[in-house]
């Protein structure tokens, strides 16, 4: 099985996190108060790890990766206060800024933010943000990351930008008026390579539909829109924060069209496969990992379209022209066709798929 996302990988920024504690710089808190926001797994974090460390990760692969390592994954309560809260935070700024928001939130009386962010990933820049919020304690520069954190901070610090910052992750409407959350695929627009997918949805679709990677539910909408005879849908997506504005954005369209269609929404790692069977999946798969190109996720996602099909379904996927999908789809159904090449993407159909089995 391919190394989908690279997901045990012990990356610089995550080495270099943990070493103002080997540096003398910063105490481990002896309590075992210890929140990791957006954790990563690897060797370092399983070796200084103790009982009562909880893991926050959104993205499915990284989520099972750190519980196949027995970390504790799941999401904080508002109310939990920790001695010492690590982040690793995203590129997208204001999703940065919201999840500093809430590390210091989180901190308990006397507790201190821990950061650590790639140099050639605005590690300066998110630097002065989470001082400008929390004040500044120290920095330190390892494998070309920064690390920096907090001076000890009092219960229930506030200023004028912590509630601010807080409400960046809201889900809130985009240019296109979809709702969306900074740091999501294509957050603040309509991803052109979609746009041109739902202007060759067939009209004839029907039955139970599938969006793979369905990010904030663009293209969910427009098979409500452009396909009256689907009568059941379900967006499969690995990105924990799109769930909720791909919720209020079919719920919006419904209400629109006038329909009432059964929806669900799943967080999952479509490459694993999937547990349902379709007419019809429509999907604009993910092809990065970080600023390369990864094809592999691609092709992974038409194994299990394939898979995930009834032998009457079909597969509708849009891709950029480069992206070496071809010989994946032939290896995985009887009928391939080219619907569209345009402004560098290409839309296929994809019929008769050869594995009907998850």
């Amino acid at each position: 099985m391919i190394d989908r996302f690279d997901a045990t990988a012990s990356a610089p920024a995550l080495e270099a996190l943990f070493v103002p504690f080997e540096t003398g710089a910063l105490s481990m808190p002896q309590d075992g108060r210890v929140l990791f926001l957006r954790a990563r797994d690897g060797f370092r974090l399983r070796e200084m790890a103790r009982p009562g460390w909880l893991c926050e990760q959104s993205f499915k692969p990284f989520a099972e990766s750190l519980e196949r390592s027995g970390l504790r994954v799941a999401v904080a309560d508002d109310e939990a206060r920790f001695e010492l809260v690590l982040v690793l935070p995203p590129r997208q700024r204001d999703e940065a800024r919201a999840l500093f928001a809430r590390a210091v939130r989180h901190a308990g009386d006397g507790g201190r933010v821990l950061a650590c962010v790639p140099n050639a990933e605005g590690a300066r820049s998110a630097e002065a943000d989470l001082a400008q919020l929390a004040g500044g304690g120290g920095h330190l520069s390892k494998h070309k990351c920064r690390a920096f954190w907090t001076p000890p901070l009092q219960a229930g610090t506030q200023n004028a930008w912590l509630q601010a910052w807080l409400a960046l992750d809201a889900p809130q409407a985009n240019d296109a008026g979809y709702f969306s959350r900074p740091g999501l695929f294509a957050w603040d627009r309509v991803d052109a390579a979609s746009a041109l997918l739902a202007e060759h949805l067939p009209a004839d679709l029907h039955g139970r539909v599938a969006d793979l990677g369905a990010g904030y539910g663009y293209l969910s909408t427009q098979v409500l829109a452009r396909c009256p005879q689907v009568n059941a849908l379900d967006l499969y997506e690995a990105e924990a924060r799109a769930l909720e504005p791909a919720r209020l954005n079919l719920q919006a369209a419904l209400r629109t069209g006038g329909r009432e269609l059964p929806f669900e929404l799943f967080w999952h790692d479509v490459a694993a496969g999937l547990p349902r069977r379709y007419d019809a999946i429509v999907s604009n798969p993910p092809f990065h990992q970080g600023r390369a190109d990864l094809p592999a996720l691609g092709q992974a996602f038409i194994a299990s379209a394939a898979a995930g099909l009834l032998p009457h379904g079909r597969l509708l996927l849009v891709a950029n022209r480069h992206l070496p999908y071809e010989a994946t789809l032939a290896a995985h159904f009887g009928e391939v066709r080219v619907l569209a090449l345009q402004a560098g993407f290409k839309v296929i159909e994809a019929r008769a798929p050869k594995e009907t089995r998850p």
